[in-house]
């Protein structure tokens, strides 16, 4: 079974340039989390959620925010396809035939993917292209110093963790009183 993240390296590896693009992964905008987010040259964004099941797509769609000075609540693609979100587009990542393309809106990209268990490649379709639901670059919306800071403050935690994964940390205490040998 393909797992996310062999996944989501798959796809950045063979359809993202990362000379031109900032690429992240997992990555918190607005008050979702993006599984991928592409920035271009240009300082248009690009958001690709991966689906794996229909019940995961279709949860998807029930995704609300309550705004915490009017308390109203909107639903995620209410925000999406009216731009009042902060990427300009946006696009599902699915197994092939997973979804009837005419059940995914219109304001969405459809990409979908083949992965074959026995030479373990995996082959990406675009299937329809995202419209851009508004012009507004992604630096025009947010802050460039506090998005550095975030990546900074994200690839520290990441290194960490993955860290911790193979080998047993032990950090010592910075308040212990060093003795003399």
């Amino acid at each position: 079974m393909l797992k996310i993240e062999e996944l989501v390296h798959a796809y950045i590896n063979s359809q993202c340039d990362f000379e031109k693009e900032i690429v992240l992964t997992n990555h918190f905008q607005a008050d979702w989390e993006a599984d991928i987010l592409i920035i271009n040259s240009e300082g248009f964004s690009h958001e690709i959620e991966i689906k794996l099941s229909k019940s995961d797509f279709k949860n998807d769609f029930k995704k609300s925010y309550v705004n915490s000075s009017t308390g109203e609540k909107f639903l995620k693609h209410d925000k999406i396809c009216c731009g009042d979100y902060i990427c300009n587009s946006f696009s599902f990542l699915l197994p092939m035939g997973m979804i009837e393309h005419s059940t995914i809106p219109e304001h969405c990209g459809i990409i979908e993917f083949y992965h074959n268990v026995d030479s373990w490649e995996t082959e990406f379709y675009l299937i329809r292209e995202p419209q851009k639901v508004h012009e507004d670059l992604y630096w025009s919306l947010t802050d460039k110093d506090t998005f550095i800071r975030k990546m900074a403050l994200n690839l520290l935690y990441r290194k960490m963790e993955i860290k911790g994964k193979h080998e047993e940390l032990i950090f010592k205490n910075p308040f212990e009183i060093r003795k003399p040998k």
